[in-house]
């Protein structure tokens, strides 16, 4: 018998709404329910992880997960939560996105067993499905009312939306209720922006069908200091280690801030409640710790990236914002050097130009723009916050080849967290 799944994400805080009945539904028996996950770009980020959690939640909980990529719902586009319709992608761009979102998606769910996860692809079933059949199979049964009623829709009736995005709540609805027939699929999980759609296809199954099919959503994640939850500066926060690396991905969740970890640590890992709650008495003792920051970017990392990952990624932790020296870095070999500071910018100079010397003024702003100007970083090197492989140096300070690492670059940092590399090209 499945375990009480409702029940689960009630405690870590994964419920926005959830249609009545679907908690009885879910003890009565193993079922299977699904997410639907976008594939507009070649890899998901983590705001995706909610959903894959919400997933690996369901597994556990004893039923059958079904994660859906869009190959056919990716042609249209979601106006869910958007402002303007967004750039339709060609077939060939999809299913290459499809492919890495697949491979991605089977790091987290077990594909083998009684309750096997399983990938399906609704243009499977729309590839051979004409727009007369669909309007007469599909549309009879949903009132131009009924959609015109969804705050996806009634937010954008001012600024204008297309029939084609206007019509995306009846093709996720036609995916929830093939599922239904097909794979008994009985509950949509989503996002709270996914709710209008995803209520669609309960009706659709319901009128159609004649069978009861259920909904649940999750909170939109927000961050305590009201930045977007996911990103950085440089932009998504991606699950490929080519987008974003492995030593950036475990700092985006160290870095998180101690009103934010708790409620990350519930809801991306799968630690039990006791243990989570040792962490966090352990880190009112000893804040300073980040008990928790530590477990919940450990995890994480390791699920996305591995193991091996996760070391180097705590290794440049310690390099970087440890007390390490200039001779620690001169030891590393060249391979783990840029291991290490993988993702951290890089700007290039000739030879020549360090040769002669290159002084640390002209150095940080002129020749690299580490940064935007020589008054800005003359203010840091009065502050004390420059320093050169590690070492702290001021205005006087002069870049020449004996500080070069390897014989090829040099480390920079400004304060504890940003770092740049010099890399000298012959």
């Amino acid at each position: 018998m499945p375990t009480n799944f409702i029940e689960e994400l009630k405690w870590r805080g994964m419920i926005h709404d959830i249609m009545p009945g679907t908690e009885e539904a879910l003890l009565k028996q193993s079922s299977s329910g699904y997410i639907g996950f976008d594939p507009t770009a070649d890899s998901l980020h983590i705001g995706s992880l909610v959903q894959i959690m919400t997933l690996v939640h369901f597994q556990r909980a004893g039923h059958k997960p079904l994660a859906l990529v869009g190959g056919a719902t990716g042609m249209v586009g979601d106006p869910s939560g958007k402002s303007q319709e967004r750039n339709l992608l060609d077939a060939e761009t999809l299913n290459h996105n499809v492919k890495c979102v697949k491979a991605q998606l089977e790091k987290f769910l077990e594909f083998e067993g009684e309750n096997a996860a399983e990938m399906v692809n609704n243009f499977d079933w729309f590839q051979n499905m004409s727009f007369l059949d669909f309007i007469r199979d599909v549309g009879k049964h949903i009132s131009v009312n009924y959609m015109m009623a969804k705050d996806s829709v009634k937010s954008r009736l001012e600024t204008g939306m297309s029939f084609t995005e206007f019509s995306y709540q009846l093709v996720q609805g036609y995916d929830f209720y093939y599922l239904n027939q097909h794979k008994k699929c009985i509950v949509q999980l989503g996002g709270s922006d996914q709710w209008g759609n995803i209520v669609t296809g309960t009706e659709l199954i319901r009128r159609k069908g004649g069978g009861e099919a259920y909904a649940v959503t999750t909170p939109l994640i927000k961050k305590a200091d009201g930045t977007k939850f996911g990103k950085t500066e440089g932009g998504n926060v991606w699950l490929d280690a080519n987008k974003t690396s492995p030593y950036q991905f475990y700092q985006y969740w160290l870095n998180a801030a101690d009103e934010d970890a708790g409620n990350f640590i519930r809801i991306f890992t799968l630690k039990s409640k006791a243990e989570i709650e040792e962490l966090e008495r352990q880190h009112a003792e000893a804040p300073h710790l980040r008990a928790l920051q530590k477990a919940l970017a450990e995890d994480i990392t390791t699920r996305v990236h591995g193991k091996e990952a996760l070391e180097a990624a705590i290794a440049a932790s310690t390099i970087l914002f440890g007390k390490s020296t200039s001779d620690n870095l001169k030891r590393l070999s060249e391979q783990d050097f840029f291991q290490i500071f993988d993702g951290v910018p890089r700007f290039n100079i000739s030879r020549s130009e360090i040769a002669n010397g290159l002084g640390i003024v002209d150095a940080l702003s002129g020749k690299t723009g580490f940064l935007p100007s020589n008054s800005e970083v003359r203010r840091e090197l009065k502050a004390n916050a420059i320093s050169v492989n590690k070492e702290k140096v001021d205005e006087q300070f002069v870049l020449t080849e004996e500080h070069l690492i390897n014989n090829k670059y040099i480390l920079i940092g400004k304060g504890k967290k940003n770092n740049y590399i010099l890399f000298v090209e012959d």
